[in-house]
């Protein structure tokens, strides 16, 4: 399976500012120098010389992730912030194009179901979409959003074959086992796992991480244990998250111990929070590899999830 980022921020939608990109080309002209120009190889080797937050952005919308598998019309997706109307440019230009969306929902906070209606694929009546949560109330929320004076296209005009479906026993898509927990969040969120071929991948946005999360019992055991890959909330430094107690997001560091405690392999750091530009973002990274070297943590791989990156497992 490959795992494909459209959407990364928390909270709310946070596109790059004029003045930030301004400072960024600054940064870069400062480093040039005329022999980095002298040649197209020398632009090539300064442009690959320079740091991450630099060339290139993390990106600035709310979450979307999606879940593809080689020679499959059918996609999983993971909440349906202002992302995944990315996601739906990008199958659009697929040939064959996707026929089957399974769309799972952490909640139903805004910056997770935002961009639900800007989703082009919803309103081919060629395509099946089809929804779900542990929340039975799934159905409701969705129209909820959609609906006059909110919207002014409402859900109805969804052209694609649509289920609404509240979850009860873990489902089978496409020879993959998807099981879900809920975790420590204002109104609840719901993490989702999913297991093909011995290979465990974990998205688990919105999360305040608390003892409980840590506890070796039988159900954490079968749930998080040995995960090749998790997504997970570490919105806060571990000030800011000391600060915003009981607000339903973890402090990068926190989440380095829980993927220690669980013997995960590769952790991505997942809904930044919408006031800290690239740089920053790129700080927390270092500092996130600093402490597992702090703390003598082996074993795990640290990522910063960006939109337009894919990982495969």
């Amino acid at each position: 399976m490959q795992i494909c980022f459209f959407g990364v921020r928390g909270s709310i939608a946070a596109p790059q500012l004029p003045s930030q990109i301004k400072s960024k080309i600054s940064a870069i002209l400062e480093r040039l120098t005329p022999d980095d120009i002298a040649s197209p190889e020398n632009r090539e080797h300064f442009l690959a010389g320079l740091p991450p937050w630099l060339f290139g952005t993390v990106g600035g919308n709310s979450p979307c992730v999606a879940v593809r598998f080689d020679k499959s019309s059918e996609v999983i997706v993971f909440d349906a912030g202002s992302g995944i109307r990315e996601l739906g440019i990008a199958c659009s230009k697929e040939s064959p194009k996707p026929q089957h969306y399974h769309i799972f929902f952490s909640h139903f906070h805004w910056d997770h179901i935002a961009g639900l209606p800007f989703f082009n694929p919803a309103y081919d009546p060629s395509v099946s979409v089809d929804f779900y949560s542990p929340k039975p109330n799934l159905e409701t929320a969705l129209h909820g959003q959609m609906a006059s004076p909110y919207f002014p296209v409402h859900m109805e005009s969804m052209g694609a074959k649509k289920a609404f479906r509240t979850l009860g026993e873990p489902l089978d898509i496409n020879g993959c086992k998807i099981t879900w927990k809920k975790m420590n969040h204002p109104g609840d969120s719901y993490s989702y796992k999913v297991e093909e071929h011995q290979k465990k991948f974990i998205y688990a946005t919105d999360t305040e991480l608390s003892a409980d999360d840590f506890l070796k019992n039988d159900e954490n055991i079968a749930y998080f244990q040995g995960a090749d890959l998790i997504v997970i909330d570490s919105q806060y430094t571990l000030g800011e998250a000391i600060d915003k107690y009981n607000w339903g997001h973890s402090a990068f560091s926190l989440a380095v111990d829980f993927a220690a405690n669980w013997g995960i392999k590769h952790m991505v750091l997942f809904h930044h929070d919408p006031t800290y530009d690239d740089h920053k973002l790129f700080n927390i990274l270092q500092s996130a590899r600093w402490y597992t070297e702090r703390m003598n943590i082996k074993g795990i791989k640290i990522s910063l999830a960006m939109e337009g990156m894919e990982l495969a497992l």
